[in-house]
């Protein structure tokens, strides 16, 4: 064998002994921590390049190789998650709209979980939903906890709304088709405040055009709205009747009932601000 040959095999095959290690009554190289072998022999007249034995996991090496494979796994997780919602959020601020962080307040909340426990489900279903209610009950919340569960689960979301979406189509003018249908490749698409855009004719027919093509995709929509349901079910003209029309086809309707999170918020403030001018008079 020349040195060339030796020094691969002692790189493919040697056991680097620890100082505590040891070698058992069978000849082998053991560990001086968990006593477990680092070498076994070859099947019985196996050889390779004349060695009977080559290198094996000891419990601790098992241990340690298990460790590092799970933190590199785990670090790949996070950024895919982290890349995700970087791409998948027009407010980086819904990045934090969670389950985990959720105040308990929306009574309908079991409904955003059991639709992410039976996501592979509601995605052959294409089972989408139009969440509505009054405003500042919990609506968009409700979505970006979906959308954040999803991404955990490393499945891609766009959230996003039609203000920002006739912004982009009017910049993008010479590839409007190709803009549409990124938005409909993400396995959820979520169109928050629908409703409050720009009730032009450009505008309507863009309207359409997004919700049609993603109904055409075969892929769920979720769509957070202050309309009422007697809103949807009677449009006040063609125009909206389009629209309207083909989301209620697309979409099962939930009511949010949740508290006014938004005056809440706002109470809040209040009281720590009277707090904190009650406390600089008494100093």
């Amino acid at each position: 064998m020349s040195d060339y040959d030796n020094a691969v095999f002692r790189l493919a095959t040697a056991q680097e002994a620890e100082p505590e290690d040891y070698t058992g009554e069978d000849g082998l190289l053991y560990c001086g921590k968990c006593r477990k072998p680092k070498e076994a022999y070859f099947a019985e007249g196996k050889s390779f390049y004349g060695r009977d034995r080559h290198p094996k996991e000891c419990d601790c090496q098992r241990k340690e190789r298990e460790e590092r494979e799970a933190a590199e796994t785990d670090s790949r997780h996070r950024e895919e998650v982290e890349r995700l919602k970087r791409k998948g959020f027009t407010d980086p601020a819904m990045k934090s709209w969670t389950f985990g962080n959720d105040n308990g307040k929306c009574p309908q909340m079991d409904m955003a979980h059991s639709y992410v426990e039976q996501w592979e489900q509601i995605k052959a279903g294409n089972h989408g939903l139009i969440l509505w209610g009054k405003v500042g009950t919990g609506k968009s919340y409700f979505a970006a906890c979906i959308a954040n569960a999803l991404m955990e689960r490393e499945i891609s979301v766009c959230m996003t709304n039609f203000a920002l979406i006739l912004n982009d189509l009017a910049a993008s003018y010479k590839d409007r088709n190709g803009y549409i249908a990124s938005l409909c490749s993400f396995p959820l698409l979520i169109l928050d405040d629908f409703g409050m855009e720009r009730g032009t004719e450009y505008g309507f027919e863009q309207v359409y055009n997004v919700i049609d093509s993603r109904y055409r995709s075969g892929k769920p929509l979720i769509v957070t709205t202050n309309l009422t349901l007697e809103e949807l079910r009677n449009p006040q003209d063609t125009a909206h009747a389009r629209i309207y029309d083909r989301l209620t086809e697309m979409c099962s309707p939930v009511c949010i009932t949740g508290e006014n999170f938004r005056k809440a918020k706002a109470q809040a403030k209040i009281e720590h601000l009277k707090t904190l001018l009650n406390r600089k008079e008494s100093l």
